[in-house]
């Protein structure tokens, strides 16, 4: 398969100055100046979620609920952000999520995003939907811990093609997001009319597609139903680590695991799929619980800081995810924006850990936490 080429996106970022990094202590002071860069229409599909944004709100509150438990008089002379993810060492506990069309953030978009990650260890999750090829994004960094995002197509044959050249480019894991039968319904791309033309580098679309209509269809599956047992023949193409990601109930974590998952992703779309569904990091402990030791479990969701990530391991997570941080900090200063971003989460995760009295990650356990309100 002859792999297409993405033209520029049609909501270019803003050509201004880089951010002084030096000026920049936690990754949401990404935020506001990425909002200057970022076109609004692109910040709309970026940024924003579906129908009344109850659950991408909810999602960051939620970690409200939960307090540390730290231990004193241990021994945290020597600690450490490192763990082991699906097998392989990586820098921390936190990683890259899929997020499509980075080139709406800055012209460099996941080819800076990978490099970065390489640069600091950390895994990055490349999104069906990204401007730059599977094959570009591979190249571009060919040593990062790169996992492969994969959105079911309603045809059979482009969905397989891209789980074979996914393992063709030697990405180390599949991700299967099983949250989209449809995409939610989201107010601001209507407003915006949002549409970013045929600028999605992986997928056969037309030219003259308006209003972003064929990627709705692509991935619309209300007439090619996705079951678990379609599921399985996706697991079958190639001989990759099988992750399942959008898993928000004990009872599909359970499924999951029975048809092969090598990890549960917890997660709520970020919020822009359905609306008024639990946050990730209530239901997390549930999901833990579900699994049984089973298969790795993950989540994401209003991760913004160490100590959100030190909750969440708490609760049983392996690894944490985010992306909007990321997507922010790249449009601020390209790779060494997102260098920065992981940086500062690297070392807030690190103060974090000898604070709670816990050398590495593997310490963290559900002592160190409680919750003090009800979800």
């Amino acid at each position: 398969m002859t792999r297409p080429i993405a033209p520029a996106p049609a909501y270019p970022p803003r050509e201004v100055p880089p951010v002084d990094l030096d000026a920049i202590a936690s990754v949401r002071d990404f935020e506001a100046p990425a909002r200057e860069r970022i076109d609004a229409a692109a910040w709309a599909y970026l940024v924003r979620g579906s129908w009344d944004e109850r659950s991408i709100a909810g999602n960051e509150r939620a970690l409200d609920a939960f307090r540390l438990r730290p231990r004193v008089l241990r021994d945290v002379s020597r600690v450490t952000t490192a763990t082991t993810i699906l097998g392989r060492p990586a820098s921390m506990p936190l990683g890259i999520a899929p997020a499509a069309l980075h080139a709406l953030a800055h012209p460099d978009a996941e080819l800076a995003t990978v490099r970065a990650a390489a640069a600091e260890g950390a895994i990055v999750t490349v999104s069906t939907v990204a401007s730059r090829s599977i094959e570009d994004c591979a190249a571009a960094a060919p040593d990062a811990r790169r996992w492969f995002q994969l959105y079911v197509q309603h045809d059979w044959d482009v969905t397989r093609s891209l789980v074979e050249r996914a393992a063709a480019a030697r990405y180390e894991a599949l991700v299967v997001t099983v949250d989209l039968p449809v995409l939610g319904y989201r107010d601001e791309l209507l407003r915006h009319r949002f549409d970013p033309g045929p600028a999605y580098a992986n997928l056969p679309l037309r030219d003259t597609w308006r209003a972003g209509r064929e990627i709705d269809e692509l991935v619309d599956l209300r007439n090619v139903p996705m079951t678990w047992d379609r599921l399985d023949e996706i697991r079958a193409w190639a001989p990759l680590p099988f992750v399942v990601k959008g898993i928000m109930t004990a009872e599909d974590a359970r499924l999951a695991v029975d048809h092969g998952a090598d990890a549960v992703w917890v997660s709520n779309h970020g919020g822009r799929q359905l609306d008024r569904v639990d946050a990730p990091i209530d239901v997390l402990a549930e999901v833990v619980d579900a699994v049984e030791g089973r298969a790795e479990v993950y989540v994401d969701g209003g991760i913004r800081r160490g100590p959100d990530v030190l909750i969440a391991l708490a609760l049983g997570a392996t690894a944490v995810f985010t992306a909007r941080p990321l997507l922010w900090a790249l449009a601020c200063a390209g790779e060494p924006g997102v260098i920065h971003a992981l940086r500062i989460l690297e070392e807030e995760i690190a103060r974090g850990l000898a604070l709670l009295g816990a050398a590495s990650p593997a310490e963290v356990t559900r002592d160190h936490v409680r919750r003090v309100r009800p979800a």
